[in-house]
């Protein structure tokens, strides 16, 4: 080749890679630009709703009390998150309520709401918001002035929320929201003996001889659920337990008849091996909305789509680990006149230990965490109460403490499994 033609192929080869290297961040960003507008990204600031947002997130480290009054017989509940599980005994109430012919809440900072024949609300820095429940509606009355943003006011409804609290009249019915710190009632209901007592109290009564039913009263709990969330829990463990470790039976003989060196029928392999391209190409939300179908609701259907997805899954990794064994050392095995069970119980097996292990606790641990998401589909384990939780939209502080408790346990299923595949597979503790 001339010096002429090589330098010329030359030049062709710099200008395409040049174009190469502006083209394709050229596409990239229209990519992102297309994304943009097909997925109206210049509209979220519109939809977002950030007061929702902040609700729900104070919602989850906090609790509602209600205090309700019934405006036409003038009785006055308290429950704490309007359930009648944490309601107060009649005639008792939290400090910041006082209980009489007319009742005061107190809601802290010069917040103060009366119940009686009249409710009234007096707001620091605007004045006293006043209201008559009747048959023409709340009759409300209020400060001189434009109505400012914290009050909504129509004829059957008024509703007064600042940071302090929120205050809703209707005809029938007023209603006091206060928010607190912290998951009231967590430890024990209003109707336990051992609520409010102090942490040495409670260890003192443990210590006389009431240690059984202090913890059925903390497990007993009727809001917090505390013996059903400990269960589904386990529940959640069992599903990805049996899933993962039924797979892991089913996948190792299968594994053999996928491996070239195990397998010489190619028809036999080939088949072998579509069968665990379609096992694992079905995700495995699918399978569990497939065998929901056919078997009902429960656990082991989410155990059994578990199953299914990781056969496939290990079906493949067990035979590519397989075909990769050192044929040596099984020739030795064999050369002291081993059976062909003993070939491949010390010849291969032996081998690919440590990879079967390894594979199978990362997605036990894995699987732990589907889990949820599949027992949320099929009626089992804590992503069941998850859903529950979150579809009430209003108890948030349960969902933050199932997540919580979810995070936790991956966290220790985690360290078990990381524990385990040192113990197994390097054979000591992690020690040096």
């Amino acid at each position: 080749m001339s010096a002429q033609a090589l330098h010329q192929q030359t030049r062709r080869n710099f200008n395409r890679k040049r174009l190469m290297s502006f083209a394709l961040p050229g596409l990239v960003l229209g990519y992102f630009a297309y994304i943009f507008m097909a997925f109206d990204m210049a509209g979220l600031g519109v939809r977002v709703n950030l007061e929702n947002a902040r609700t729900l997130v104070s919602d989850a480290y906090s609790y509602k009390t209600h205090v309700t009054q019934d405006n036409r017989t003038g009785a006055v509940e308290i429950a704490i998150e309007g359930e009648r599980k944490g309601a107060y005994a009649p005639g008792t109430a939290p400090g910041w309520v006082r209980l009489g012919e007319t009742s005061e809440i107190d809601l802290g900072g010069g917040h103060v709401v009366t119940f009686g024949g009249r409710v009234t609300y007096d707001v620091p820095g605007y004045g006293l918001v006043m209201a008559e429940p009747g048959a023409g509606g709340v009759n409300a009355s209020l400060p001189d002035g434009a109505l400012p943003d914290f009050i909504s006011l129509s004829k059957n409804r008024l509703m007064v929320k600042t940071d302090a609290g929120r205050l809703t009249v209707t005809r029938n019915r007023a209603e006091v929201f206060k928010y607190s710190l912290g998951w009231e009632l967590f430890f024990f209901t209003l109707d336990s003996p051992y609520h409010g007592m102090s942490p040495g109290a409670l260890f003192k009564a443990a210590v006389n001889g009431e240690a059984g039913a202090i913890w059925q009263g903390f497990v007993g709990n009727k809001m917090w659920r505390h013996g059903d969330v400990g269960w589904a829990l386990l529940e959640t463990v069992l599903m990805a337990f049996l899933g993962t470790c039924g797979a892991a039976i089913i996948a190792l003989p299968l594994g053999f008849l996928a491996a070239r060196n195990f397998t010489p029928l190619g028809g036999l392999r080939f088949a072998a091996r579509r069968m665990f391209d379609f096992l694992r190409g079905v995700d495995g939300l699918i399978w569990t909305i497939v065998l929901s179908r056919a078997f009902g609701p429960g656990p082991l259907t989410g155990s059994l789509a578990i199953l299914l997805t990781d056969t496939g899954s290990f079906g493949k990794m067990f035979s590519e680990a397989l075909e990769n064994v050192d044929a040596r050392q099984v020739e030795g095995i064999t050369a002291t006149g081993a059976r062909p069970l003993q070939r491949y119980r010390f010849g291969v097996i032996v081998q690919i230990t440590p990879v079967l292990l390894s594979q199978v606790l990362y997605y036990l641990e894995s699987n732990t965490r589907s889990a949820t998401i599949i027992g949320a589909i099929t009626g089992g384990g804590i992503g069941l109460l998850l859903t529950q939780a979150i579809n009430t939209q209003k108890d948030w502080e349960e969902v933050s403490y199932y997540i919580v408790l979810i995070i936790l346990m991956v966290m220790l299923m985690d360290s078990v499994s990381g524990w385990l595949r040192r113990k197994l597979i390097k054979g000591n503790g992690g020690g040096h």
